[in-house]
């Protein structure tokens, strides 16, 4: 789908003035635009309703709360809008939107004079620890004349309180100050409320917005209406701070920077921002030791704890941060291509800052750990099955990032504070990660104890840690066992698509459990232990194709569930076979469901089951990287199709029907969910 989808065409101003034509998206016009998108705390968006126009909108929160953005420009001493919508001044004719995997361009024609450039730019860093526990972001704005002329050309930002509490009745403090290099405005909640959040925006923590000390900066803090009217009838701010300490929206505190670009001619002239969250302490965790302890930002640790150092260090390195994510970008997107064309590029560059945006960097360089927020269905940290469709990413990027996943939940678990004997489903709820001491967490236990084998494995698997395999044995082995009494047949159950509500006897399910002896039978030979299972998960493929499959069709198949000869799904746990190299379920059985996925393919996806016609974006690209070659084309084109013209408007949604290609009917509305990183199911196979 690589096209530059041209959008409908806004209608004529008045009778006789040219038609504008609205914006030009490539590689599509998706449901919602990362802008400044690294952590959990960190996650704005541009909505896409339909159209992902800047000027004259709101970024928002995931939660879709606004996050006040506002953007000006003057050329030639007049004001125009190209983000937010506060000003009443005219916008600019946003002329392309352009998304990558780190970075989200727009162009903008201002007034017919000047074509100004706004780069958002949220770099992953996934080899690079110090670089990614920041949780900052880059906006870079270029301007240059489009007329041949020359232009006086001043360019205004500012943020407001909104993002510093979900709470607007809660009181903030602010404060201006410069470093050697940076000119900043630092603003917080009052009430500091370590671990706390309202409306899933993080309760504690300093914002810094910065830019340059350049001799064209003029800076102030005060209302909206003031600072913003003080730059649209002054093209310049008064350098004053308004003392008046109070709530988000009393009077709507903002954090404002304008900078004199002086005679702007056919050469760029650009202007850096940089916006984000410090905390001390990011999460709450019971680890070996049982009890909660604090678990410090990783930035921490490699910034020496001083809030300037870190955000010097975090602007100076921005040619640094903007040459790496280029790279990034080609790489994702040639790999991509050559996996498969430029319809699974269009999904894959979507899907990374997203990914990685619900991660949580803390610990020390000697003992990071990662903590991920199931964002959006219920904020639960560290849930195995949201990190189990997260991870093709990670092995794509850098696998040693899976294990500080894995660390806190295996710590929870063999501190011996969960009771049950299958794997744990979560930890809690984001930030607090106090684990289930009376195992009352959410009961998937076939689910669990198949991914976290699957995943360990993998782990190992790709970066030859099989001491890390040895290390959890005791654990890994614990599970299997429980694998052996349930995989098979497995008992009235939840699985990860617990919308879908429990099961009996799920085929797959069932191929999951069985895939994750064969697994643990691997693990043992890689540790030098007895394989005390792979035989038994022989034994059980053998039964499991007579239970689970329906020949009596002319296009046979898996049902959902054993015996159900009306019923089919999307059998995507298989592709843990193909991931970890087992050569175990026939390739007949990839072969077959490959044949079938198309005989029942909707509009915009294949169904994940006959219980509903919903699909999920991960599972179908799981589907997709074991399918043959006409259904891996005819499932990523279903997905790229759906990323361009489907009605939902929020960040990437995972879960959407594959009918009408909206949100479930009568369902859950999941958004920013990290489980977008399964979309990199192809390029994380083995090669």
């Amino acid at each position: 789908m690589w096209s530059l989808k041209v959008a409908a065409v806004m209608a004529a101003i008045s009778c006789g003035m040219a038609t504008v034509l609205a914006s030009t998206y490539k590689p599509t016009r998706p449901p919602a635009v990362p802008l400044a998108v690294r952590t959990p705390y960190l996650n704005s968006w541009l909505q896409c309703e339909p159209e992902c126009l800047l000027p004259d909108n709101w970024p928002r929160h995931w939660t879709t709360q606004i996050l006040g953005w506002q953007g000006l420009v003057a050329v030639d001493g007049k004001v125009f809008n190209w983000m937010g919508k506060a000003s009443q001044n005219p916008v600019v004719n946003q002329l392309s939107l352009e998304y990558t995997s780190t970075k989200s361009i727009f162009v903008f024609d201002v007034d017919g004079k000047v074509n100004l450039t706004v780069t958002f730019l949220s770099p992953v860093f996934a080899d690079d620890l110090s670089r990614q526990s920041q949780q900052f972001s880059y906006i870079s704005a270029k301007a240059k004349s489009s007329d041949g002329g020359t232009h006086d050309v001043r360019l205004y930002m500012d943020v407001s309180g909104e993002w510093a509490s979900g709470d607007l009745s809660q009181k903030i403090t602010w404060a201006h100050d410069d470093t050697n290099k940076l000119s900043y405005h630092m603003f917080q909640r009052t009430e500091q409320v370590e671990y706390g959040e309202n409306g899933e925006i993080a309760a504690w923590g300093r914002w810094y917005f910065t830019t340059a000390s350049d001799t064209g900066l003029s800076w102030q803090i005060g209302s909206d209406q003031v600072v913003r009217g003080q730059f649209a009838s002054n093209q310049t701010l008064a350098n004053t701070v308004d003392g008046t300490f109070r709530a988000v929206q009393d009077n709507w505190p903002v954090f404002g920077f304008s900078h004199d670009l002086g005679d702007v001619g056919s050469s760029d002239v650009e202007r850096l921002f940089t916006l984000g969250l410090i905390q001390d302490n990011v999460i709450h965790f019971a680890g070996l030791n049982k009890t909660l302890d604090a678990v410090p930002g990783l930035w921490k640790s490699y910034f020496n704890g001083d809030d300037g150092k870190a955000i010097d260090a975090f602007y100076d390195d921005y040619q640094y941060a903007a040459t790496h994510s280029n790279e990034l970008d080609d790489r994702i997107q040639q790999d991509s291509v050559k996996a498969g064309g430029q319809d699974y590029a269009t999904i894959t560059t979507l899907s990374v800052r997203q990914s990685f945006g619900a991660l949580q960097f803390g610990g020390t360089p000697s003992k990071p750990y990662i903590f991920l927020k199931e964002i959006s269905s219920n904020s639960d940290i560290q849930t195995v099955d949201v990190i189990f469709p997260a991870y093709p990413i990670l092995l794509y990027l850098n696998a040693t990032l899976a294990k500080y996943l894995l660390d806190p939940l295996f710590e929870n678990q063999e501190s011996g504070a969960y009771p049950n004997k299958w794997a744990e489903h979560d930890l809690g709820t984001f930030p607090v990660a106090k684990g289930y001491p009376s195992g009352n967490d959410e009961p998937m236990p076939l689910e669990e104890c198949g991914n976290m084998v699957i995943m360990t494995l993998a782990y190992a698997e790709r970066t030859g840690d099989t001491g890390y395999l040895q290390k959890h044995y005791p654990s890994l082995s614990q599970w299997a066992e429980f694998l052996i009494d349930d995989s098979l047949i497995p008992s009235n159950q939840l699985s990860t698509d617990d919308f879908a509500g429990t099961l009996a006897n799920q085929t797959n399910l069932a191929i999951k459990g069985i895939i994750g002896l064969k697994a643990m039978g691997k693990i043992a030979n890689l540790t030098g232990n007895q394989d005390n299972w792979g035989a038994i998960a022989d034994e059980y493929l053998e039964h499991w194709k007579v239970l689970a499959i329906n020949n009596d069709t002319d296009l046979p198949h898996t049902t959902l569930s054993y015996g159900d000869k009306n019923s089919h799904g999307l059998l995507y746990n298989i592709y843990a076979d193909k991931l970890l190299d087992l050569n175990f379920v026939d390739q007949s059985i990839f072969d077959m469901q490959s044949k079938f996925y198309q005989s029942i393919a909707l509009k915009y996806a294949v169904p994940l089951d006959t219980r509903h016609t919903w699909t999920k974006s991960d599972w179908l690209m799981f589907a997709a990287a074991v399918a043959g070659p006409d259904t891996k084309a005819l499932l990523i084109n279903k997905l790229a199709t759906w990323v361009g013209n489907t009605t939902t408007n929020r960040a990437m949604t995972d879960l959407y029907d594959a009918e009408t290609g909206g949100y479930p009917q009568n369902g859950p509305t999941f958004v920013a969910r990290p489980v977008v990183g399964g979309t990199f199911a192809l390029l994380a196979l083995p090669s």
